[in-house]
């Protein structure tokens, strides 16, 4: 039995990738990756190396994540150096956890290679800290993707601090989100911003306010993220990439 490495590819510019996952991508027999990975970064494999892309995007699954297990475990069986390729990294809104619990319980070998997550790579690359002296002390990462079947698991309440809160996937949702922190106590000219497809050459962020952002950035292209505090005004000062 081979092992398994749980990597993080980082948010998508190919030199924010670690030292370490790239020697990992350069060593694999084969690499089963994602829709958020950039995927330049598979021509660093070595000759042979077989690739198997099991991508999600919003209500369309290559595979479901029970099914995305199986083909890891599979792997490993197969091969001796498993590389299972991330976007971001693998235990923020990863499912990574879940695909080390599942090699665990048969037996498998596994590592977790952490990855530079977008939820502050991204806003950074758009002149947006995250945290701020004099402005924020702490930031939320929050699921933007919760499925709006059943009862949220996100404690909205507790969003009524001063602190950054951070959206991953959520720019379908965006509408509801602003409702919410509206709904909550929120000014509605509280700034926001949206982030599409942070950290490349692709990378457009519209800045607004909870009342008028929807109608700002509904159409932007995905991945996107969504930025939420008074963190968002120091852009006009700190854009360094998109200008």
């Amino acid at each position: 039995m081979g092992k398994v490495y749980l990597t993080g590819a980082g948010p998508g510019d190919l030199e924010l990738i670690t030292v370490k996952a790239l020697r990992l991508v350069r060593e694999a027999d084969i690499i089963i990756y994602d829709r958020l990975a950039n995927p330049d970064i598979l021509k660093e494999a070595k000759s042979g190396c077989e690739f198997v892309y099991v991508g999600k995007e919003d209500s369309h699954h290559t595979l479901p994540q029970e099914e995305i297990n199986e083909v890891i475990y599979q792997a490993a069986l197969k091969h001796e150096r498993v590389v299972r390729l991330k976007g971001g990294d693998p235990f923020v809104f990863g499912r990574g956890g879940e695909e080390g619990i599942y090699l665990h319980q048969r037996g498998i070998a596994f590592e977790i290679i952490p990855g530079i997550t977008s939820a502050i790579s991204v806003p950074a690359y758009a002149g947006i800290p995250v945290t701020h002296r004099g402005v924020t002390a702490s930031f939320r990462v929050v699921t933007g993707h919760e499925s709006d079947k059943g009862e949220s698991q996100i404690p909205w309440e507790n969003f009524k601090t001063d602190d950054t809160i951070v959206f991953l996937m959520g720019l379908h949702r965006l509408k509801k989100i602003t409702a919410k922190l509206i709904e909550i106590g929120k000014p509605k000219n509280h700034p926001i911003a949206v982030i599409s497809r942070g950290t490349t050459p692709e990378e457009k962020t519209v800045v607004g306010t909870l009342e008028d952002i929807y109608a700002k950035a509904k159409d932007l292209p995905t991945p996107a993220l969504i930025i939420v505090g008074e963190v968002v005004k120091l852009r006009e000062e700190l854009s360094w990439f998109e200008s």
